[in-house]
């Protein structure tokens, strides 16, 4: 018996939205950013910034461009000022969330 199996499906995410260039301003690590909304943001890392970023070596040293990362907090401060700046691409097109702790009454 033979299985069927559907077509994978194309994967479509950069036709609405291209990867950006985005620069750390801690480390000038150099990396592309899109941002599908304020809460998503995908990130592709090149050997150069992996090199670059003391977040990303000090993280898990000796394991290797593979290794686990949560991130680092000097580039998504980075990506963050990008976005809320406009050189930087949201694809939702919802406006940026409002922070309702940091408002005073």
């Amino acid at each position: 018996m033979t299985t069927h199996r559907p077509a994978p499906r194309p994967d479509v995410r950069l036709d609405d939205g291209a990867l950006e260039r985005v620069t750390c301003t801690t480390c000038a690590a150099g990396v592309e950013v899109r941002k599908s909304s304020w809460e998503q943001t995908s990130i592709q890392w090149h050997t150069d910034a992996l090199g670059a970023c003391p977040e990303r070596r000090a993280s898990s040293p000796g394991a290797g461009p593979n290794a686990t990362f949560a991130g680092c907090t000097a580039l998504g401060d980075a990506i963050r000022e990008a976005a809320v700046r406009g050189s930087l691409s949201v694809q939702s097109g919802e406006a940026l969330p409002a922070n309702p702790e940091g408002t005073s009454h």
